[in-house]
């Protein structure tokens, strides 16, 4: 299984780079934030994706903060967790902690 989660996490981050990567190429080589976020919340069901995300992300968030202020989870670890979320996205984040804290 733990396998399986690190198959995840490289899925984590290949897949919303690959999307990124396919934005920019759609839009003549150049990033535009205002138009990101124009075309993600483009219609309901985009924001219903949107909502859930930005729940599970912030949930997750606030989840290794906890963790952190109780010892649990190392320095190292949260800060690894905390760039993943931040600097990939939440696609990293969760499969990257889920991979850490398997057992067997």
């Amino acid at each position: 299984m733990k396998n399986v989660f690190l198959l995840f996490a490289i899925a984590g981050i290949a897949a919303p780079y690959y999307f990124i990567y396919k934005f920019i190429q759609a839009n003549n080589w150049e990033w535009s934030t205002s138009l990101f976020f124009e075309q993600i919340n483009a219609n309901p069901g985009m924001k219903i994706l949107n909502a859930d995300l930005t729940v599970a992300a912030t949930t997750f968030l606030i989840f290794i903060i906890y963790k952190r202020s109780t010892n649990a989870l190392s320095t190292k670890r949260f800060l690894t967790y905390f760039a993943s979320l931040f600097l990939v996205g939440f696609s990293l984040a969760l499969p990257l902690y889920m991979y850490h804290n398997y057992k067997n």
